[in-house]
């Protein structure tokens, strides 16, 4: 039986700078991970991205961070051989980058489009690609997507239509890469209570959102935190390897398929 534990493996994680990203690779520090390769956009973001490479040091894992905007195929390729050049192959990739659009399609404009498509299909598929060439053999692949794939809704077509492919490339990749035991999911969070949630939307809107879920009442804020979802994460790179070609929603009871 192949290895199926965090402890002594090699990560990158795309968007790991902060918020959910940030957490999920301080979690996999903490649970053995050797050394975790965090990606992160933009300067507005180094800060944070040394912050988390220094919590995943402290932790005792090997960690550095590399800058690239990930919407072109050659900066994901650059990305992937400047990990592997500090810490090796990498056993298990994960992407949480994503940009969030709310407007009604009749406003969208063709440059705000195409940016939602690179960010959130294109970037996507290009991780999938590179991860699927360099991912060592029985090593596992999870990619961020929205709650918002099971929703019946307008305002979301450039943000969850641009996600929606990846549920496709994700079947299709779990399939292409099963022969060497590299398991393919991805998580569909639902609204987060993060800063990549609240600027999207209208105070009437966050009301709903904070109702909207069956176990709303539940949670300090009703919506979902990425306490939340890091365990499952967590779960799906390790233990959890038998799940693959799987887009599961993770949310409270937000939404369903």
């Amino acid at each position: 039986m192949a290895d199926h534990s965090i402890k002594g493996k090699t990560v990158l994680i795309a968007g790991g700078a902060k918020n959910l990203g940030g957490l999920i690779a301080r979690d996999l520090a903490a649970h053995g991970a050797k050394a975790v390769a965090v990606h992160y956009n933009s300067a507005a973001s180094k800060a944070d991205a040394d912050a988390t490479v220094a919590a995943i040091k402290a932790a005792g894992a090997q960690a550095a961070a590399f800058q690239a905007d990930l919407t072109g195929a050659a900066a994901v390729e650059k990305l992937f051989a400047d990990a592997i050049a500090a810490f090796g192959r990498p056993d298990i990739a994960i992407n949480t980058v994503g940009k969030v659009l709310k407007k009604p399609m009749a406003q969208i404009s063709e440059a705000e489009y195409d940016e939602m498509t690179a960010v959130n299909s294109k970037s996507a598929f290009f991780f999938l690609k590179e991860a699927g060439k360099h991912v060592n053999d029985n090593g596992k692949i999870c990619t961020l997507v929205t709650s918002l794939l099971g929703a019946y809704t307008p305002f979301y077509a450039a943000y969850a239509g641009t996600k929606a492919p990846v549920e496709h490339f994700t079947r299709a990749a779990s399939k292409e890469f099963g022969e060497r035991g590299i398991s393919v999911t991805a998580i569909g969070p639902g609204p987060m209570d993060t800063p990549f949630f609240y600027p999207a939307e209208g105070a009437d809107a966050v009301a709903y959102h904070k109702t909207a879920a069956a176990l709303s009442k539940f949670t300090p804020t009703g919506l979902t935190h990425i306490e939340d979802i890091a365990p499952w994460v967590r779960f799906l790179v390790s233990d959890g390897w038998w799940m693959t070609g799987q887009t599961i929603l993770i949310n409270g009871g937000y939404t369903t398929k």
